[in-house]
């Protein structure tokens, strides 16, 4: 690979990691679209076990999914919001390294290989 190109790779991965470990502490915390329509006619209530939706609407009759307990659900690691970066930069090089695995992997090869 020639230089050019490994110094373009470094710059943009450097970007990468840096918007997804800065921009990550600017993500709302307030339900997005989906969650908003799904939630029209209930109103949320704290309690200890957590939230509840009280009334009537779609969200309701929502679970969890698969991954709601794993180590970097919701955008934090151990779901101690603090690391929303740190969790952010995980996810960025873990997409990351899968895209760069699968064009490496499909990748057209030439000569006698």
């Amino acid at each position: 690979m020639t230089t050019p190109r490994w110094r373009f790779l470094l710059v943009f991965g450097f970007v990468i990691l840096a918007i997804a470990g800065g921009v990550a502490y600017f993500a709302d915390s307030d339900p997005d679209g989906l969650d908003a329509v799904t939630q029209r006619g209930c109103t949320v209530v704290e309690t200890q076990q957590g939230e509840r939706l009280d009334g009537r609407c779609i969200a309701q009759h929502a679970t969890d999914h698969a991954f709601s307990s794993g180590p970097l659900a919701d955008y934090a690691i151990g779901g101690d919001d603090r690391w929303t970066g740190v969790a952010g930069v995980i996810g960025a090089v873990v997409t990351l390294a899968a895209a760069g695995g699968l064009f490496w992997g499909l990748r057209r090869r030439t000569g006698g290989n």
